[in-house]
């Protein structure tokens, strides 16, 4: 479930995420978890500096805790499916593009299951591109694996698909932001913000996404690419950061890739042979920034 690091929430989980279930029963974890997460964010900067000099609970008793092995409601189509990352369908208006990117998808996937195993630098569509960095590594039905016959091992699908046919699931994920997928699919966890560059300064007014009081908000869990309205036109996702890059980027950023990169793209980010930094320039999607950063700052309903 959510992964531990060297500073993390995992302390303050240890002393609010009791209380917490307690007063939200039914919510799952990743509710849980983010409203403790959002108690910590309120925290006058030098109370947060205090758990920034304790050591976090030990990895082997945060990984048995309560906060990482209780159950969500969403881990049917997320922790329970195989595949390494999620394709999530935010736009029901055209039903035959869907089709057509599912086919490619499909079709993307196979062809890349049956190439040899040579990670390759992938191209992007014009709102981003991939470099390769040495150093760094609803319902059940509602999901669709893109290989079901397959096998657990060698031949298991890359992703799952998201796409309910429930109206009223419809509705819960239309147009819904970066910031709003990962709080659903994946598990709050925070760390120390990126450090700003020499003669950078901090952002104001700070936000939990990039910097606030020194700490960050980030996620843990399987990568997500979202089918928006603009992949209709487009046949490209959104994939979505589970954290800051550098210093001024935000967890959530996301850029546009083409469904036919995509198997490449999410084989290589999970092992470790990729990662997205354009070469420490800053070339996120400005507006989905915009749209995470402001709905950060709404308090946790």
């Amino acid at each position: 479930m959510a992964a531990q690091q060297a500073q993390d929430l995992s302390l303050f989980l240890k002393d609010r995420y009791p209380a917490v279930k307690a007063r939200f029963p039914g919510e799952g974890r990743r509710k849980w978890r983010l409203r403790v997460a959002e108690q910590f964010f309120a925290l006058p900067a030098e109370d947060k500096q205090k758990y920034a000099a304790a050591a976090p609970v030990p990895v082997a008793e945060a990984e048995d805790a309560e906060y990482c092995m209780d159950d969500d409601q969403l881990d049917n189509v997320t922790v329970d499916v195989p595949g390494l990352g999620i394709v999530l369908r935010t736009d029901f208006s055209n039903e035959d593009a869907w089709q057509a990117f599912h086919e490619k998808l499909q079709a993307a996937e196979a062809e890349f299951s049956s190439a040899p195993d040579e990670p390759m630098e992938a191209e992007s569509s014009n709102t981003g591109e991939s470099s390769k960095d040495k150093e760094q590594e609803m319902d059940q039905d509602d999901t669709e694996p893109d290989d079901a016959e397959a096998d657990e091992d060698d031949n298991a699908p890359i992703f799952s698909v998201i796409n309910p046919d429930a109206p009223e699931d419809r509705a819960r994920l239309q147009g819904i932001s970066n910031l709003t997928a990962l709080r659903l699919l994946n598990d709050v966890d925070i760390r120390p913000a990126p450090a700003p560059a020499a003669g950078e300064k901090r952002i104001k007014p700070p936000n939990r996404l990039v910097d606030y009081h020194g700490w960050q908000e980030i996620y843990s869990g399987k990568t997500l690419w979202v089918y928006d309205a603009r992949s209709n036109a487009d046949q490209c996702v959104r994939l979505v950061s589970q954290q800051g890059a550098m210093y001024g980027t935000a967890t959530g950023d996301s850029w546009r890739a083409r469904v036919s990169h995509t198997c490449e793209l999410q084989v290589n980010l999970a092992s470790g042979a990729m990662t997205i930094d354009f070469g420490g320039q800053d070339r996120w999607d400005y507006p989905e920034r915009v749209r995470n950063m402001e709905e950060a700052e709404k308090p946790v309903a």
